[in-house]
């Protein structure tokens, strides 16, 4: 019997939690992939008090026996990592078996140099706040077919001759265009070469290595980066990604059919965040937004950023579940909304003087538009140990039903607190 695959996709503005849902599922799947984003991810995992962060690596790499692998749809920043997996062989924690496709492509020097320097030409009010970690200008490449991809750091020639035609290129923008000084050719080849060395042995066919553990009847569990409302088609543009977090993406990502994938599981947060520039129309700048931000750690993990904080919005909400066509979802942090004695909850906007209940990432619609909110009974009772559905508290439950209603979409984990031990799982 054939196995099977489940995407796992951020169903917001990322920073759902979906690294610790991987997680808690990954005991349950034998192969889990990273199918698209890069180092300006970052998803973080709790075990046994122990904090791992990953920007780049699958969230599976903590379990023994797996086999992880970082998809064609990936842009790779191989000195992140290298350093990653370093950290992981330090503290004993490197268990499972790691597959990077051959072609996902490689985030280069010049990258991150023209990602700061682009932003920075943007000036104030045009910036798509960007982490600058080379990743956008990194599949401007790809997409204009003159990219390096991690196959080709293993062979001396095609490197190369394809860094010689990209840095006559990157160094005429450098010096010419931002006046800074250009790289040197053999300084760039050199550390690309050494990247390839320490690669070679973890470089494979990521897409034949996914459809080999289906056929042989195990199952697969897609991770993607970011979330939905920054999807470069479906987002919020051009305040967006510069890939397809969206579960579509994740066939394109990691090369596989989408016949093949069985279910999406959408992360939801309990609340909203968003980190960087672009429309937000339930983000409470106050007291209440603080209040999420100090009880919720809401701070890139990537960047340390904060992240602005607000209600959830179930207009957002059922467009992603539309858009992945979302099977179930996982519910994070609802223990960070204990203590409030009313929810506000956006069930629709207003936009002068109409209703609507439908979203659209048109950015003079978003910026104009109301939330129109129903407030939700709260809960005083801290969850942290609660471990069945039955546990919480009346008002959390009819807070997670009421979303199941709204939506259409069980829930089928819960998070209570940032450990492993931690999630609710329901139904699965």
């Amino acid at each position: 019997m054939k196995g099977r695959a489940e995407a796992i996709i951020g169903a917001q503005w990322g920073d759902e939690g979906k690294g610790r849902v991987v997680d808690a599922l990954a005991s349950r799947v034998d192969v889990v992939v990273r199918y698209q984003g890069g180092a300006n991810a970052g998803h973080t995992v709790i075990v046994d008090g122990q904090k791992y962060i990953f920007h780049l690596l699958p969230s599976g790499m903590l379990y023994p026996g797996k086999t992880c692998v970082i998809g064609n749809g990936v842009v790779v920043d191989p000195r992140q990592l290298l350093d990653e997996l370093k950290e992981l062989q330090d503290r004993g924690r490197d268990r499972a078996r790691l597959v990077i496709s051959g072609a996902a492509h490689v985030v280069m020097p010049y990258h991150k140099i023209l990602d700061g320097m682009e932003e920075r030409l943007r000036g104030r009010g045009r910036k798509i706040g960007t982490t600058q970690r080379g990743i956008g200008p990194c599949y401007m490449d790809k997409i204009d077919r003159c990219g390096i991809r991690v196959e080709d750091l293993l062979c001396e020639d095609l490197l190369r001759e394809k860094l010689s035609f990209n840095l006559e290129v990157k160094n005429m923008h450098l010096t010419r265009i931002y006046g800074e000084a250009p790289l040197a050719f053999g300084d760039v080849f050199d550390q690309a070469r050494t990247w390839g060395e320490q690669l070679a042995p973890y470089v494979g066919d990521g897409s034949l290595t996914i459809s080999t553990a289906i056929e042989s009847g195990s199952n697969v569990l897609l991770e993607g980066a970011q979330g939905t409302l920054l999807d470069l088609d479906h987002g919020t543009y051009p305040y967006v990604t510069s890939s397809s977090p969206v579960a579509g993406g994740g066939c394109v990502g990691a090369g596989l059919g989408p016949s093949l994938i069985s279910r999406v599981t959408g992360v939801v947060k309990s609340y909203c965040t968003r980190v960087g520039e672009g429309p937000f129309p339930t983000e409470d700048t106050g007291e209440y937004g603080e209040t999420l931000r100090a009880r919720g750690a809401e701070f890139g993990a990537t960047t340390g950023r904060p992240r602005r904080c607000g209600w959830l919005d179930l207009v957002a909400l059922k467009y992603a579940v539309r858009v992945n066509g979302m099977h179930a979802m996982a519910l994070t942090k609802l223990d960070v909304l204990s203590g409030f004695d009313k929810i506000p909850v956006c069930v629709a906007y207003s936009c002068d003087g109409k209703e609507t209940e439908h979203f659209n990432g048109n950015l003079a619609f978003l910026e104009s538009v109301q939330p129109v909110c129903k407030n939700l009974d709260g809960w005083k009772k801290d969850l942290g140990k609660c471990r069945s559905f039955e546990d919480l508290p009346a008002a959390a439950q009819d807070y997670v039903r009421f979303i199941e209603n709204e939506t259409g979409v069980p829930v089928v984990l819960i998070g209570v607190g940032p450990g492993r031990e931690q999630s609710i799982i329901i139904g699965l």
